[in-house]
């Protein structure tokens, strides 16, 4: 017999999890489904600390405790189709489900680059959100000692940095001229990769990887210069994709990127359909152009969008665009950024003004654990509006530039953050006569120009 719910939910982890408790919780009269192919869910952003600081997946697992507190009905699946016209989904079991609402919530899955010779070789590796495979290669990563990771981005960086503090010898391949070269200016960039190298990681940057060879298992890698590095195993940490074949399959709009057309209220072209998270397509805030970014934040900022909207569009405003706020930890020193980088702005035809300042994250600076803390502010000229922020301090590092993301959000003026009132406290903050973002915006209110 087949089962009907109000709303499914394809896909279980931040984006689904969060886009099926929503909807609930704003219409608590509607039966709502989640299915998802895995029984364990992992935290996306804790992948990486599995091979070292957390020792094991088990500690980065999802509980789904809160599903059932919410009244969400949980089903371990996979979705194998989906008939729009008559609103019914098949599994790989065998069942159908009819649905008045659903939601494509089904990430993403690692970049395998099959231009990429030697890339299917046995101990290449990527690093996708499945716990069992992740645990497969854990344990092949005993007896292994040479690693070479492909790719610089957040999860290359912090995969290196994990490799590395187990003792593992670790080469970090990267094409651009920095590690984290997306994310952030070379200015930061720059820093991040001093305190990688000091921790142990060997870099290679600005130069491509032209194959992996070896003979049915990895040998090495071969540099486009010709360099080689040994290797027992290879991480392809190159991006990830959209996972939308099941959504095009079922005939639903893909952008230039592959991921699933919608609009402002998360809706695709089909009016009971809605999309979040990876496989869902982006604009980005401040240039308006379609963006790849992936992000767990941003993930569980649409399904709540999109949990609130599936029946009633008047409670709350549409998505505005995706701003991208990153961060990361390489050892005890934490790097963000929010919005566009100096070079983005500059390319996407803005005329920036630019405020840095370089303080310290307690006061007085003679505290115990006090570290540095850099903030860099990106400015529309005429507009005098924020529209990028990059820092570098200790734990707080990742607040503070939430703080900044949410300024850039809501359009504020680099004035207007000038003249922002805050709470300061010795163990806790930056001093309030010297305040790190206040001093950053008062280079630009100023006129007097920052150094670097």
């Amino acid at each position: 017999m087949m089962k009907k719910f109000d709303v499914i939910v394809i896909g279980g982890s931040a984006a689904g999890l969060v886009s099926a408790m929503t909807g609930k919780a704003h219409y608590p009269d509607k039966s709502v489904l989640l299915i998802r192919k895995e029984k364990d869910a992992l935290v996306p952003c804790g992948i990486p600390y599995i091979f070292g600081t957390l020792d094991s997946s088990d500690k980065d697992v999802i509980p789904l405790g809160g599903l059932k507190k919410a009244g969400v009905e949980f089903k371990q699946d996979e979705v194998v189709d989906v008939n729009r016209e008559e609103k019914v989904l098949k599994t790989a079991s065998g069942e159908e489900f009819q649905y008045d609402k659903l939601v494509f919530a089904t990430g993403s899955t690692p970049y395998k680059p099959t231009w990429l010779k030697g890339s299917d070789l046995e101990n290449v590796f990527s690093i996708p959100k499945d716990k069992i495979y992740l645990d497969a290669i854990k344990e092949k990563f005993n007896s292994m000692k040479k690693i070479v990771v492909i790719g610089a981005g957040f999860i290359g960086v912090e995969v290196s940095d994990e490799l590395n503090k187990i003792g593992k010898n670790v080469t970090l391949v990267e094409v651009l001229p920095t590690i984290l070269g997306r994310a952030f200016d070379v200015e930061i960039a720059e820093r991040a990769q001093e305190i990688l190298v000091k921790r142990g990681v060997s870099l290679k940057t600005g130069v491509a990887v032209k194959e992996i060879v070896g003979d049915g298992k990895v040998e090495a890698v071969v540099l486009e210069n010709g360099e080689r590095i040994e290797a027992d195993a290879v991480v392809l940490s190159m991006g990830y994709r959209p996972n939308t074949k099941l959504a095009a399959d079922s005939g639903l709009e893909l952008n230039k990127l592959g991921a699933i057309r919608v609009d402002s209220y998360l809706r695709t072209d089909d009016k009971d359909v809605l999309a979040v998270g990876d496989c869902a397509a982006k604009v980005d805030f401040i240039t308006r152009k379609s963006t790849p970014i992936m992000l767990a934040s941003t993930a569980a900022a649409e399904a709540r969008m999109a949990g609130m909207n599936l029946y009633n569009l008047s409670i709350v405003r549409t998505f505005i665009g995706t701003v991208a706020i990153f961060s990361t930890a390489i050892g005890e020193i934490g790097f963000g950024a929010a919005g566009v980088t100096e070079e983005e702005a500059k390319r996407s035809g803005f005329e920036v003004m630019v405020g840095r300042n370089e303080g310290v994250d307690k006061h007085p600076g003679t505290l115990p654990g006090t570290k540095k803390q850099f903030v860099k502010l990106i400015v529309a000229k005429d507009s005098e509006i924020i529209i990028g922020a990059e820092v570098i301090g200790g734990e707080s590092a990742g607040e503070l530039i939430n703080v900044l993301g949410l300024a850039i959000q809501n359009r504020m003026t680099v004035t207007e953050l000038y003249t922002t009132q805050i709470g300061t406290h010795p163990l806790l903050s930056s001093a309030p006569t010297k305040y790190p973002i206040i001093k950053a915006a008062e280079c630009i209110v100023l006129r007097k120009g920052c150094k670097k």
